[in-house]
């Protein structure tokens, strides 16, 4: 039990670091939403959305999958973490610098390839935004692997601060400003677009990140240890195809919802606009995800040499799934009430919001379970399991996106994830045997599932919004109910949370 709590206490400071974060950033949802609501500016958004996809899939081979090296091989004896920090922080100096320079040489090409042609800054701005995010990558680890969530909270709440500060300044204020402005203000203005802007903002998130961060990398002296580079290497080379086709998975919808939707070229960046922003409806699943895998790596490799390792990590597994069913059930049920966070022009893709939904729920649960092959050390095992969801990825989009635009992307997505999920489990359960309580999971699942549906005919029987949302409070306190008397004795048992659950029950009886 010590174990979890320490694992929920970093989860949530992790947590408010990414929800708090994360929050922040999608107040820009909103204002980007309504402020960019003219087929123009959706198409703009639709660039901006492309151009982050990119970004996302060379953030994987800029950072080669360094940062779970480094957890791996700092609990391995003999490895001395000033050594380790060192190799692996001066690699990533190195290789940015010279794949920044390289992809720099030829930005017009890969402009024209991945549609912006005449805005070639872009890709310079893209490449900035990557290269500080890389050199932020192992200076973070490293305070997650000493246990300093309150800094990590801060460093990248400030930075977000940042980003959220200039993009409302950005389209809020800066237009009606600068129109005001006779002098250099006007003149500056008036070249910019807003997808530029928006990866200004982007880049300065970037920086000061980075600068935040000056304690942990101003110890660098460019030291460099060829054989423990070398073991990292080995480590983590499997990491760079598997994250590439994780990162596939994730984001390569949007590229091809581009390319391949019937209409025309602004039609297809307006698709990729409101599938983007609709999907960030998905956000508390994917926050809670963030928010534990942050947590989650460096706790299970420090606890792998205990003797209970795999029951706590049975039992986490539980208290992980329970946590996404109510995520799933607080978005889905109060659909009716969140799409006014996206503007009127975007709303027509909020069915795709509970297919994206489960398919970040599988996710989740995949992340949890592919700990066995790290811990065991078989990455190439993960490796495959990437590759064979990027092929389900592809073909499914190829095929379906033309007939069904962006529902073809949702439910690819899921497809994808689901069946990844079960072939980690299958796999997992041969090589590297943790003891989960399938039935208990499968039975929570399917009762999420199931007040959903039912809360989708009660919608089809009234149009009335505070019916719906009655309903869906409802079903989410059924849920909950069910987890209360299934999980009991152990809620009795848990820190802070037993003693409310017995005041409760007392109080129960009394009745």
């Amino acid at each position: 039990m010590s174990g979890i709590k320490q694992l929920a206490g970093q989860t949530v400071w992790y947590g408010l670091s990414n929800i708090g974060g994360r929050f922040l950033t999608y107040i820009t949802t909103p204002i980007i939403t309504y402020l960019v609501g003219s087929r123009a500016g959706q198409a703009e958004m639709g660039t901006y959305t492309v151009l982050y996809a990119y970004i996302a899939l060379l953030n994987i081979i800029f950072t080669y999958g360094f940062e779970t090296a480094y957890f791996r091989f700092s609990n391995k004896e003999g490895i001395s973490q000033r050594s380790l920090f060192q190799t692996a922080f001066t690699s990533h100096i190195i290789s940015t610098v010279c794949f920044v320079f390289l992809i720099s040489l030829f930005r017009v090409p890969i402009g024209d390839f991945i549609g912006v042609e005449g805005h070639y800054s872009y890709i310079l701005w893209c490449l900035a935004i990557i290269g500080f995010d890389t050199l932020c990558v192992i200076p973070l680890a490293k305070l997650r692997k000493e246990s300093r969530p309150k800094k990590y909270a801060f460093v990248n709440l400030a930075g977000i601060a940042v980003y959220l500060f200039l993009t409302i300044y950005f389209l809020a204020y800066l237009p009606e400003t600068a129109a005001k402005s006779t002098g250099w203000l006007h003149g500056w203005y008036a070249q910019q677009t807003k997808t530029g802007l928006l990866l200004k903002a982007n880049l300065a998130q970037a920086m000061v990140t980075f600068i935040l961060l000056f304690k942990e990398w101003r110890s660098i002296r460019f030291e460099f240890e060829k054989s423990l580079w070398r073991q990292l290497w080995r480590y983590s080379s499997p990491m760079i195809i598997g994250g590439l086709a994780g990162m596939v998975n994730e984001v390569i919808d949007r590229q091809m919802l581009e390319k391949l939707y019937n209409g025309t070229v602004e039609d297809s960046k307006i698709q990729v606009a409101i599938y983007g922003y609709c999907y960030k409806l998905s956000v508390i699943i994917t926050l809670f995800i963030s928010a534990f895998k942050m947590a989650a790596e460096p706790f299970f490799f420090n606890k792998s040499q205990d003797k209970d390792a795999l029951k706590v990590y049975a039992r986490v597994m539980k208290w992980f799934v329970i946590t996404l069913a109510i995520a799933y059930l607080f978005t889905a049920l109060f659909l009716d009430v969140w799409k006014f966070i996206v503007g009127p022009t975007y709303r027509s893709g909020v069915g795709v919001v509970p297919v994206l939904l489960a398919a970040n729920l599988c996710l989740g649960i995949y992340y949890n379970l592919s700990i066995w092959y790290k811990l065991a050390d078989k990455m190439r095992i993960g490796m495959y399991i990437s590759l064979f969801g990027a092929a389900i990825t592809f073909f499914g989009n190829y095929y379906f996106i033309p007939k069904f635009g962006y529902y073809a992307c949702a439910w690819t997505t899921f497809a994808c994830y689901f069946l990844m999920m079960i072939v980690c489990y299958k796999t997992g359960q041969r090589m590297f045997p943790i003891p989960y309580n399938v039935k208990k999971l499968t039975a929570y699942l399917v009762s999420m599932l199931l007040l959903y549906f039912i809360h989708v005919g009660v919608g089809a029987l009234t149009t009335s919004l505070i019916i719906r949302v009655l309903a869906g409070m409802i079903l989410m306190s059924l849920f909950i109910l069910l987890v209360f008397f299934a999980e009991r004795k152990e809620l009795e048992r848990m820190p802070y949370v037993g003693p409310l659950v017995n005041r409760m029950m007392a109080k129960v009886a009394r009745a």
